[in-house]
């Protein structure tokens, strides 16, 4: 085993260690960590559901009639009447067929592409793809080529090119498989893929193309319907869609939706779901409230939208270095981790709450404030945010 302590002492060297901050609060605009006030800015509770009394009720209902915990996997017994119907709503919601659920979103894209991808396959993946999406790849064996950020013009140089696998491993084109995977809006900097064109490319070449929403649902689209939605792409377009549930819905797990083949198959061989316990039912019910709540309250995106355009705005006249963003996530560039950590402080000691990000989260010479908005933030809240950024940069 490594030397462990000189490995720690090196990230806190680098300035990459990273510590936890306990909260006494609920989620919401205003939040209470080790003890004190703060108005937060980087949660992605970003329809300010997480805290909704109808949310809390629906929690308390399913736990009242289905107790604290599913007891099993979803192929044993744990798979309950609030999850089914949550499935069914998903997939209603997301205009296809079928909604599978997961117990975390890593766990979701871990399973959904090793079931569908492996040795003799190809995955092209957008470089600031999150985390679990380059995990997946690389644990599902396929050969995984990544192309520059929100470049299409660059994923389809790497499609024309693709060399041939040693034989007997692949097809005609050297490959059985192409599997395209993106984010439909990047969580470090807040912008959108470019879902059409990869939707034409995948396909000119054959390809699957398979979005992580885990940022636009609820956020973008008709009634929150996603970043897929707002490209007014189908399910042929987009056969593979994933979406979280801990985001802009406020509560916790993942789903894949597509077509009933496709969920069929992942029931049948997607390991995360088939070994791992069913959610709560107690959380699917309560997602549930928070999924027709998300729908029906248009309100919530409206005021996203102003606060957003207002910061922005105020940013600008502030000559902050910010990534052009109509989303929640407004990332604001320092550039090196230590800049990052000592703006994030000096926001702190002016009561408001933003987390430092630095690498490997982001690529080196990046480092950044992820500043989030939500539906629970005001106008004055954020003309506040703006006065700290004054006196701090």
């Amino acid at each position: 085993m490594k030397d462990l302590a000189a490995a720690l002492a090196q990230l806190r060297a680098q300035h990459q260690y990273r510590a936890r901050a306990v909260m006494d609060s609920p989620q919401g605009a205003e939040i209470v960590i080790d003890g004190q006030p703060y108005l937060s800015f980087c949660s992605n509770d970003y329809l300010g559901l997480a805290n909704h009394p109808q949310v809390i009720a629906a929690l308390k209902a399913g736990a009242d009639k289905y107790g604290a915990g599913s007891g099993a996997s979803h192929l044993v017994t744990g798979h309950q009447r609030p999850h089914h119907e949550l499935e069914e709503a998903l997939a209603a919601f997301t205009a296809r067929p079928r909604a599978l659920l997961f117990s975390t979103g890593y766990m979701a894209n871990l399973g959904v592409v090793a079931a569908l991808a492996g040795r003799g396959d190809a995955v092209y993946e957008d470089r600031l793809n999150h985390a679990s999406l380059i995990d997946a790849a690389l644990l599902s064996g396929a050969r995984l080529r990544r192309y520059a950020h929100a470049d299409a013009s660059a994923l389809a140089r790497l499609l024309q090119s693709q060399p041939p696998l040693p034989s007997g491993e692949g097809g005609d084109e050297g490959v059985q498989t192409k599997l395209i995977i993106t984010d439909g809006v990047f969580s470090m900097d807040g912008d959108l893929a470019p879902l059409p064109q990869l939707a034409a490319l995948a396909r000119q070449h054959g390809a699957h193309l398979m979005v992580d929403d885990a940022h636009g649902l609820g956020v973008l689209g008709a009634s929150g319907r996603g970043s897929v939605d707002h490209f007014s792409l189908s399910e042929t377009e987009v056969p593979i869609l994933i979406g979280t549930l801990g985001k802009a819905f406020g509560s916790f797990g993942a789903f894949a939706a597509g077509s009933e083949d496709l969920i069929e198959y992942l029931i049948q061989r997607a390991r995360p779901y088939i070994y791992t316990t069913a959610l709560p039912p107690a959380v699917a019910q309560a997602t549930l409230a928070s999924l027709q709540l998300a729908q029906e309250e248009d309100w919530r995106r409206e005021r996203l939208r102003e606060l957003i355009a207002r910061f922005r705005r105020g940013a600008a006249q502030l000559g902050a270095n910010i990534i052009n963003s109509d989303t929640p996530i407004q990332a604001l560039i320092t550039g090196d981790a230590e800049s990052a950590l000592k703006l994030s402080a000096a926001l702190r000691a002016r009561g408001i709450y933003v987390t430092a990000i630095r690498p490997p989260t982001v690529p080196a010479g990046s480092a950044r404030l992820r500043i989030t908005f939500t539906a629970a933030h005001n106008t004055q809240q954020v003309d506040r945010l703006l006065a700290a950024l004054e006196a701090a940069l």
